[in-house]
């Protein structure tokens, strides 16, 4: 079973080493690390990123959630293309149907164990 680095990094204090994870864990942290992240944000790597922040507070429209879809599906497969192939994106408000939230739901086969994996995130 491969292990990876865990996210956040830290220090396992059982074995003095960095912490570590499964890799489909691992996976699902680098996932969700694109999601969050605002392109710029990263000095070092300013393209970096998806940029679902900045459309919170855009009006919900059916154009919307398809501009939504398609810059994760298009950032997920410039930073992940070796791990991971993006088969659906789904978009839409939080729960309960609250606009101020957006929730993606991205569903992925994780290339290495060719196992589909579903990851979600809320982004308010």
């Amino acid at each position: 079973m491969r292990t990876d680095y865990a996210f956040p990094f830290r220090i396992d204090t059982s074995s003095g080493q960095a912490a570590q994870t499964a890799y489909a864990q691992h996976v699902e942290d680098m996932v969700l690390q694109i999601l969050l992240t605002t392109p710029g944000e990263r000095a070092d790597l300013p393209e970096f990123g998806c940029g679902l922040r900045q459309l919170l507070f855009a009006p919900d429209s059916d154009a919307l959630q398809t501009t939504t879809q398609l810059m994760v599906q298009r950032s997920l497969t410039q930073w992940l293309a070796g791990q991971i192939t993006v088969q659906t994106v789904t978009v839409g408000p939080g729960p309960g149907g609250d606009y101020s939230q957006i929730a993606v739901e991205v569903s992925y086969i994780l290339l290495e164990t060719q196992s589909l994996q579903t990851t979600q995130v809320l982004v308010n």
